[in-house]
């Protein structure tokens, strides 16, 4: 399956800031142009870049590539600070193994680690794989000249140069694994042997190195992802009690852990198939929680995976649950659909989501990163591309009401207001005025519909000015509705007296008929007139009359003040305008 392919904007706020992430497009030429609009806007960035993510469905994996860079981007700013990390220069061998390194390289082999079902940890540090993949010659090459040219636009340096560094160094390295299994240097040890191998090891500055070649040789028998993570948990109950040797030890579990999960390859693999991107995440937001219950697998076969998420849920392994809540994060930003089939559930999928994941926010987890991708995954549903088809085939109220549906599952200021574009022109429409403008259906109706309507716009999240103007609109039609149907002339044929008049006012008004605004004023002004009417109070009492008992007078008021405060009159208004 071709690899699909987004570009994403990033912006640098002050000449110290950090990167942020400012828009996603599948335009590289319009992604550019975007960028370059930055630069020299009202309030330019101070630097700007954008960054190729090709994302294969295969393996599920990004391979991040900075095709443009302008403004003071070369500043002194930590590495960990980047949004899309730019490959580390190495220097000696040993720089091969830190964390970066290995993040790199778990990116650029992705496939042939996927393949052969294990880790960066893995691959340097044992023979076997390192002859495997240089038997692979261009995948190699491959990645070699990745690293270089992006070294070479952050550095400067011609990307020959450092091709031929990259590929000395990496031979050195090769080399030096190859000699050092030669010569025994890392032990093939059981499960409980490694106590003793931390303890031996733990104050040794080659250490690490040699404890994770015994690690890599202890999963070499493991024929699948599940059984490598529980032959790594069955290490850590094996611990040390000694503060050294345990570091050493739950440090180099965590760490090949955490490149297990980094990979989607075994994540597929460890939980399951999923038909859609929202079971997926649904099953990894579960796992990141530690909810085994939620991810076993039936039958019970997925020891390892029951394993894991009892570790996530004693809050062990960070590294491991950092990267999960990285590829969370990275699945979120990315194009694909949570549910293609249908935009409703997908706004459903996206609320439950977040509702789940955002109980992990902490120590792990940004709420900023997290919300930076909600928020652009919803960006992408307030789009034509993705409205059109819901929106098509149904009436013009049915329309509005989709539309609030999508607002309330939206988030960011921005994503409701480019969804406030489309209500505006819907309510001006003519389909939709002709529609509550239909003597075919029921006046009342159509009202309370134009009620309901403005009710939940009332609720929304659009900002104050959107919602008075959306409002008023759905006011001012109700009130040509209200005229063209004679509501009020009906009410006065209808009724004999100002009595009934007014109770008819009063019942259409409490049960949601009128409009805040123009009708609801009409209509509280017509109630008052009545109540102003001679002989007012005295039929009002008479018709309070049951089985021609005197009513209790002070209950009779005290409930039509009521009546009359719910629909916005004061008491001390009604009091003053009923006749005697």
């Amino acid at each position: 399956m071709a690899a699909q392919i987004h570009y994403e904007v990033f912006r640098r706020i002050g000449p110290k800031g950090g990167w942020t992430l400012h828009e996603a497009s599948t335009s590289r030429d319009g992604a550019i142009k975007m960028a370059q609009e930055l630069m020299k806007g009202e309030k330019p960035a101070a630097g700007v870049k954008v960054v190729k993510e090709t994302y294969n469905d295969e393996t599920g994996d990004f391979l991040s590539l900075k095709i443009f860079e302008d403004g003071l981007n070369k500043v002194k700013v930590d590495v960990k600070a980047e949004d899309a990390p730019n490959a580390l220069p190495c220097f000696k061998p040993d720089d091969l193994y830190s964390y970066h390194a290995r993040s790199v390289i778990g990116r650029l082999l992705s496939d042939f680690l996927a393949r052969k079902k294990v880790t960066v940890t893995e691959l340097l540090h044992r023979a076997d794989l390192l002859e495997k993949l240089e038997a692979t010659g261009t995948l190699y090459q491959h990645a070699i000249q990745k690293v270089a040219v992006a070294q070479a636009a952050t550095t400067g340096q011609p990307v020959q140069q450092i091709v031929k560094t990259l590929n000395d160094l990496s031979e050195k390295a090769i080399q030096k694994v190859y000699r050092d299994e030669r010569a025994g240097l890392f032990p093939e040890l059981e499960a409980e042997d490694f106590a003793a191998l931390a303890q031996k090891l733990a104050d040794n500055a080659a250490g690490p190195y040699v404890f994770n070649g015994a690690v890599a040789r202890y999963l070499k028998p493991a024929g699948n992802w599940d059984e490598k993570v529980f032959r790594l948990i069955a290490l850590m109950e094996k611990a040390p009690a000694e503060e050294n040797p345990r570091k050493l030890l739950l440090s180099a579990v965590d760490a090949v852990i955490a490149e297990i999960l980094a990979g989607s390859a075994a994540l597929r693999e460890l939980l399951g198939p999923a038909e859609t991107l929202a079971q997926s995440l649904a099953n990894l937001v579960e796992l990141f929680l530690g909810k085994p219950q939620m991810v076993a697998t039936p039958g019970g076969a997925a020891q390892g995976l029951a394993a894991l998420t009892t570790s996530f849920a004693k809050d062990e392994l960070p590294e491991a649950r950092t990267a999960i809540a990285g590829r969370i994060i990275a699945e979120f930003k990315a194009n694909r659909r949570l549910c293609p089939a249908s935009l409703v559930e997908e706004l459903k999928a996206l609320r439950q989501l977040a509702n789940r994941v955002v109980l992990g926010v902490g120590k792990h987890m940004s709420h900023d990163d997290l919300v930076a991708a909600f928020t652009l995954r919803s960006k992408r549903l307030a789009t034509q591309e993705a409205l059109g088809p819901y929106l098509d085939g149904v009436t013009p109220d049915e329309k509005f009401e989709r539309l609030m549906f999508v607002e309330e599952n939206l988030i960011g200021i921005e994503n409701k207001r480019a969804l406030a574009a489309f209500v505006m022109p819907l309510l001006t429409s003519a389909p939709f005025e002709s529609h509550f403008h239909n003597p075919q259906l029921p006046l009342l109706a159509r009202l309370q519909k134009l009620a309901q309507l403005q009710a939940r716009v009332g609720r929304c999240g659009f900002v104050d000015v959107t919602k008075a103007d959306i409002c008023d609109k759905l006011d001012s039609l109700a009130v040509q509705t209200a005229a063209r149907g004679k509501l009020f002339e009906t009410v006065d044929a209808r009724n004999p007296n100002h009595v009934e008049k007014a109770q008819t006012l009063l019942k259409l008004a409490t049960t949601g008929i009128f409009t805040e605004g123009k009708l609801a004023e009409a209509a509280r002004c017509r109630i008052l007139s009545y109540l102003s009417k001679p002989g007012f109070l005295s039929g009002y009492m008479t018709a309070a009359k049951k089985d021609g008992e005197a009513p209790n007078a002070e209950k009779v008021m005290a409930d039509l003040m009521a009546s009359l405060g719910k629909i916005g009159i004061t008491a001390e208004t009604g009091l003053k305008s009923i006749a005697a």
